[in-house]
């Protein structure tokens, strides 16, 4: 008896589509990043009600920041393996950037709900606290690439990371 899925392509091809890796890598980021995102939203809103008041916003932060970053090393490893994302630098960095635009652009909408301009949040940079979680940020966005490094010992060989 044959089924319906019998007729499927097979996934399980040796030839990679470019078009596919950025779709993946570009779904794996914006997923990474919304994930995250609420994470931070929780612990953000932990962090300004009941930290801040008491220790400072930069001592706050800088408590915060490890936590957010532990949390984000396994989302973006779930993510990577959910979504399957190529073992590749630039499919890895195709993600990491995608996930920082998304996560700034959330951001920068939050602040524009709570009534912060967009130049009060770019001044916020400039001080410790915001320079810190900036900071963080770009870590967060770089997470997909250090764990091909550290997960595999290198990307894929090089015959493979010809295409994304």
């Amino acid at each position: 008896m044959k089924f319906s899925r019998d007729s499927l392509p097979d996934n399980h091809e040796t030839v990679h589509d470019p078009s596919r890796t950025v779709f993946q890598a570009t779904k794996a980021g914006a997923l990474y990043a919304i994930v995250v995102f609420s994470i931070g939203f929780i612990l953000g809103t932990i962090r300004v009600l009941l930290l801040a008041p008491r220790l400072g916003e930069t001592t706050a932060v800088i408590i915060e920041a490890p936590i957010m970053l532990a949390a984000s090393w396994f989302v973006c490893r779930w993510c990577v393996d959910r979504l399957d994302v190529r073992r590749t630098v630039s499919a890895r960095s195709l993600m990491g950037l995608v996930a920082f635009l998304v996560l700034i652009s959330a951001e920068v909408g939050m602040g524009a709900m709570f009534g912060r301009s967009l130049v009060d949040q770019l001044d916020s940079y400039g001080y410790s606290a915001g320079a810190i979680g900036l900071a963080a940020q770009v870590i967060f966005a770089m997470f997909p690439v250090l764990q091909v490094w550290r997960r595999f010992g290198k990307p894929l060989d090089r015959q493979n990371t010809a295409t994304l």
